[in-house]
């Protein structure tokens, strides 16, 4: 039995959670996340607490059990609490603005680059003096917010070098020595 799959997802309250051919609704204080789910997993929903099962132990049911799972109680989370990330811009003159979910990006390149995000995506800027610039994302979509971080992250990955780059606020870049003056 998936370790995963066999915890019941516990409910907090204001979270509401339907089931209907096969697609689970999840409502919260924080908005609405839905999931289509394969027909053979089952889901039910009790009083404080959603259970996710298995018909059999085929190796397809075995891993759609604990998937399907993890992916209602991302969802539950999501809707009761939201999901937060924050990528740090480290390099000599590196900025970035926003413009209600319109991101512009100077990252040494002849042209800014400028981003659109998704409405389900709230999105703050800091610019402080003697600081790098901060991104704050913030959604109830765990998956949205993953990829959109990725996505931004891409633009600029962070080199072993110098450590230049967009980075997670936190995350350590594994740094490399440079070349070393070899004698004749």
């Amino acid at each position: 039995m998936s370790r995963i799959g066999k915890l019941p997802i516990s409910l907090p309250k204001g979270v509401t959670v339907t089931v209907k051919d096969n697609v689970v609704t999840v409502k919260g204080p924080k908005g609405e996340l839905s999931q289509e789910i394969n027909p053979n997993i089952t889901v039910s929903v009790e009083e404080t607490a959603v259970v996710v099962t298995r018909p059999n132990d085929e190796k397809e049911n075995r891993a759609m059990h604990g998937l399907y799972r993890a992916l209602i109680h991302n969802m539950v989370v999501g809707v009761s609490e939201g999901y937060q990330k924050k990528l740090e811009l480290v390099g000599v003159g590196y900025r970035v603005s926003n413009n209600g979910n319109l991101l512009e990006f100077a990252l040494g390149y002849t042209h800014n680059i400028h981003m659109m995000l998704p409405p389900e995506i709230k999105v703050e800027t800091k610019s402080e003096r003697n600081q790098n610039p901060l991104v704050l994302l913030e959604s109830c979509d765990k998956q949205l917010i993953g990829q959109v971080c990725a996505k931004i992250r891409s633009f600029r990955k962070p080199e072993p070098y110098k450590g230049k780059g967009i980075k997670f606020v936190g995350e350590v870049i594994r740094r490399k020595a440079g070349k070393s003056a070899g004698a004749k």
